[in-house]
């Protein structure tokens, strides 16, 4: 499998609700390259649900997010859940596997 399908993920929750997913790239980016960034919204009321997953293309730069104590926007503290490791395993059909580790 080639090491570019996987994805190295953090749950983050309490995010701001004037964040948006152009702000968390930025942000999460400083700490390494930023694959992917999932902030779902809600259809009703059409902000954001206040998390999202963060993937990184390397366990380093998950590693580096981790590291630092307390992740802040806007004046809010954001919360960091363990990382799983995701990656896709191409094929007939796609799926995705999460493994914790």
């Amino acid at each position: 499998m080639a090491s570019s399908k996987k994805v190295f993920e953090v749950f983050v929750s309490k995010i701001p609700w004037t964040i948006a997913s152009k702000d968390m790239r930025e942000y999460f980016g400083q700490f390494g390259q930023v694959k992917k960034c999932l902030l779902p919204f809600d259809k009703e009321t059409g902000f954001h649900r206040g998390f999202c997953w963060i993937g990184y293309t390397s366990e380093e730069g998950l590693h580096n997010a981790l590291q630092k104590d307390q992740h802040m926007l806007e004046g809010a503290t954001m919360h960091l859940n363990p990382p799983m490791l995701h990656f896709r395993i191409c094929g007939e059909r796609a799926r995705e596997v999460f493994v914790r580790p």
